[in-house]
């Protein structure tokens, strides 16, 4: 049976609240892994544009010493040339992560706001919020 105004719009916005820190955890996860497997690309990158004489010039005694103007392009190119296969390794960990974790499982649909009497996904069998408490059909993996 649906639900009255005001409790659809209270459930409304615990769904919408519930399903928004799912996302931002996701995309959280998301950055850390990027940013922990991407880093030798920007450690690379970033001293090859901070010696290089036409980008950044820096004055730093390795960026006299032993990097010249031909290095540190080599390094520029090295950094953007390793970035794509980082990339693969960086998504392959994030998806194997999230279907472990079953994170984008635990997005809640708004039915449940509009009618009473809808299953609420609950916390079990190892599963970190809602994954096999409910509908088996809207899985994202199987």
């Amino acid at each position: 049976e649906p639900r009255s105004p005001w409790c659809c719009l209270a459930w409304t916005l615990l769904i919408a609240t519930m399903n928004s820190l799912v996302f931002l955890l996701n995309l959280l996860l998301m950055f850390v892994i990027f940013t922990v497997v991407l880093l030798p690309t920007i450690v690379v990158v970033y001293f090859g544009f901070q010696c290089h004489s036409q980008v950044l010039h820096s004055s730093a005694r390795y960026c006299k010493s032993i990097l010249d103007d031909n290095s540190s392009s080599a390094l520029i190119i090295l950094g953007f040339v390793i970035m794509s296969p980082l990339l693969v390794v960086a998504m392959a960990i994030y998806c194997s992560l999230a279907r472990r974790l079953q994170l984008l499982v635990c997005f809640q649909p708004y039915s449940l706001a509009l009618y009473k009497g809808g299953r609420w996904c609950r916390r079990g069998e190892g599963a970190p919020c809602c994954a096999r408490g409910c509908n088996t059909q809207l899985r994202a993996w199987v």
